[in-house]
């Protein structure tokens, strides 16, 4: 009898396993099934394409798992990946996921040795590349002799990154993108669009009134080729000199 009770309770046990083990396959097998993504979402990429962003979020075991990539990057800092900080998965449905990028706050680039040197609104390089970034000018003008990743640009006059964040901010605002900002003597300003070139001069206490007011003036520019004059400012006269190149 004793023999057959240790018999009894061996074959409970192992009921109680294969139950458990089905249960944990049932589980995975529903996970599995249910939360297969099959649509992706992405936005606030700049640096990167879609299909980067979900190459690099979606890699690796359970990389097709919404469930599981939420709580990978729930607010993860991405210090591996160059010109991001942080990357957000929200889940809409089972099978469909948004990513959502957040960048660094990049003011613009100088060009040194070939490579895109990216620096923030403090003057520090903070990425290089050998890819430029669409949206992010770049800053011709500047002096220096060196650049090191993760140090201030060496440029005798600091202030100067806060105009250039300035400008950053004021051309995103009114949805304008220059190719270049070029800076004469850290005071005189000139950005690019195009073949287009718009001197703003020294006067920084109206960058915005005349910015605002590039989206008016550029369109009947396109395909020109000449300079913008809008050194001097007066409130209420928005008339300005376009001066074509010499042909």
């Amino acid at each position: 009898m004793l023999v057959y009770r240790n018999g009894k309770k061996t074959w409970i046990k192992i009921l109680i396993v294969f139950v458990g083990i089905a249960l944990i396959f049932g589980v995975l097998l529903y996970l599995k099934e249910t939360y297969t993504i099959k649509t992706v979402y992405v936005e606030g990429n700049l640096h990167y394409s879609e299909d980067e962003i979900k190459s690099i979020v979606m890699d690796g075991p359970f990389g097709d798992n919404s469930l599981f990539l939420s709580f990978k990057y729930k607010n993860r800092g991405a210090e591996d990946i160059p010109f991001v900080d942080v990357m957000d998965v929200s889940i809409l449905s089972p099978d469909t996921i948004k990513i959502t990028v957040f960048e660094k706050a990049l003011a613009g680039y100088v060009k040194y040795m070939d490579t895109y040197m990216y620096f923030d609104k403090d003057g520090y390089v903070v990425e290089n590349s050998a890819i430029r970034t669409v949206g992010i000018p770049q800053i011709t003008g500047l002096q220096f002799d060196h650049v090191v990743l993760g140090e201030p640009l060496p440029v005798e006059n600091q202030e100067v990154f806060g105009t250039i964040l300035k400008l950053t901010k004021l051309l995103n605002k009114y949805d304008l993108s220059a190719d270049k900002i070029y800076f004469y003597a850290f005071s005189e300003v000139t950005m690019y669009f195009g073949n287009v070139k718009v001197a703003l001069g020294s006067d920084t206490a109206n960058l915005e009134d005349k910015i605002m007011l590039l989206p008016e003036f550029l369109p009947d520019l396109e395909g020109k080729s000449g300079t913008l004059q809008m050194e001097t400012y007066e409130e209420g006269n928005a008339k300005f000199t376009f001066k074509p190149d010499a042909s």
